[in-house]
């Protein structure tokens, strides 16, 4: 009882003290969505072949919801398959506010975003080069709607009071996140012991990337923490969270799934090709880093 009362107060007050960052971080996020999503979103419609090379570099910028534009423009016949993997590849969901409220250097973050980029839109330019020479659906058959996005709150164009209320509403959620998912860990590392957890990950660091990139795919804001979470408490190689945050892609695969709805088959072929590119550009990373 003694142990789950210590770990309960110490997840409390690492919780509690990233606060402050997570909520100026989610402001600007959504002060960025706000007045520049449309924008950037109309630019990719426009970018044709080039779309992975702007995906990918479009899908770093802090912003909730970009994977779900992206899907519902794929969704609609607008963007390739390729641009929409590129945005989805590159999306951070919730590892950079994690970062900078963890205080993690500069240097490493943008090390981080811009290898995502990298990959993203190498997959992207990849996966076009070679469905150009396939068959693949025509996807004009589709309209796009808008779309309703969970934990964004109802707000006018012109309402700065939106922004706020939408920023407090992320943040609140996350921090709930963080504070079950860091006393879970507190717990497991109690119990099983940190060295132990990480050298069973290292000692089988390919199944620790397929693992990863299965935690990646949960369409949950509470999986990205957890990649985040175990990679900054040591208990992950680098190669094995990149797997979990390439795949993961927030939003994105939901709305996906409902826009998409005609075309079950193929959205579980995206998925699945998905956890494949999030995998082999882990297993690259594992091969690179031992």
């Amino acid at each position: 009882m003694t142990i789950f009362i210590d770990a309960l107060i110490d997840s409390l007050f690492d919780t509690l003290k990233l606060i402050p960052f997570l909520f100026i971080t989610y402001l600007l996020m959504e002060y960025l969505e706000h007045h520049t999503a449309s924008k950037i979103t109309g630019l990719l419609a426009r970018m044709g072949k080039a779309g992975p090379l702007f995906g990918g570099l479009f899908g770093i910028v802090p912003q909730c919801g970009f994977s779900a534009s992206a899907a519902s423009l794929y969704s609609g016949g607008v963007i390739t398959l390729g641009t929409m993997l590129a945005v989805f590849l590159s999306t951070s969901d919730e590892m950079l506010p994690i970062f900078i409220s963890e205080q993690v250097a500069p240097t490493r973050i943008l090390s981080i975003l811009g290898t995502k980029a990298v990959f993203g839109i190498i997959s992207g330019l990849l996966v076009d080069a070679v469905l150009r020479h396939t068959r693949w659906r025509d996807k004009g058959d589709k309209n796009i709607h808008d779309l309703c996005i969970e934990e964004h709150a109802d707000y006018e164009s012109d309402e700065k009071g939106g922004i706020l209320r939408a920023a407090l509403t992320h943040t609140v959620n996350i921090v709930i996140f963080i504070f079950v998912i860091t006393l879970v860990l507190t717990l497991l590392v109690d119990a099983i012991g940190q060295n132990r957890i990480a050298s069973f990950l290292n000692a089988i660091p390919i199944l620790g990337v397929f693992l990863a990139a299965l935690i990646g795919l949960i369409p949950n804001c509470g999986a990205s923490v957890a990649l985040t979470q175990l990679y900054l408490a040591g208990m992950m190689s680098v190669g094995q969270m990149m797997a979990g945050l390439l795949v993961g892609a927030g939003v994105g695969l939901l709305v996906l799934f409902r826009t998409n709805h005609h075309h079950l088959r193929e959205n579980i072929k995206i998925t699945v090709l998905l956890y494949c590119i999030g995998v082999l550009w882990g297993i690259i990373l594992e091969l690179i880093y031992t």
